[in-house]
């Protein structure tokens, strides 16, 4: 296995489809998981929740029905948390916008993609449900049209069934 300087900071590194995933643990739970790009080599997870997490990527990469059971730290202030609630309540296969999730919660859209972006638990809390009316819109706080992080997204959404090119707006359902 390769290392890349940056990847001590992590209790394990995934191979994924698109890249890598870094798992970060602390005290018996995970505290962040992060989206890496390929050249970052896989790590062996040091730790029991490092290896959970890892198992549990696996499967899901493997079968997009997949539930994480993950044990995560409890982060965010009371708006990401709702926010991030009303996200795990979109079934895979489906999006909303951020209106629409902005809505559910009684928010304003720029204020839920703000929490999204701020999302220490991507896959276990699957934010790339979510997108903009008129199009795929940005991921984990990068807005690169055309770079890694909306690729990710859009390779997590053919994953879970949503269909690739449709019109996001019409992809979009209510809660």
């Amino acid at each position: 296995m390769t290392s890349r300087p940056g990847s001590e900071i992590f209790s394990g590194i995934v191979s994924a489809p698109f890249g890598a995933m870094g798992i970060r643990t602390s005290g018996g739970v995970v505290c962040e998981l992060v989206y890496l790009p390929p050249s970052f080599g896989e790590k062996e997870p040091q730790d029991a929740v490092a290896e959970q997490a890892a198992q549990q990527m696996e499967r899901y990469f493997a079968d997009p029905d997949f539930v994480f059971t993950l044990p995560i730290a409890r982060q965010g202030s009371e708006f990401q948390r709702r926010v991030w609630d009303a996200i795990c309540s979109i079934p895979r296969g489906e999006v909303r916008t951020y209106g629409q999730v902005a809505k559910f919660i009684q928010s304003a859209p720029r204020a839920v993609g703000q929490a999204c972006g701020a999302n220490p638990f991507p896959l276990v809390i699957p934010c790339h449900r979510v997108t903009a009316s008129g199009g795929l819109g940005g991921f984990s706080n990068h807005d690169d049209e055309n770079g890694y992080y909306l690729a990710v997204k859009r390779w997590l959404l053919a994953h879970e069934g949503v269909a690739a090119g449709a019109p996001w707006q019409q992809q979009a359902m209510a809660f």
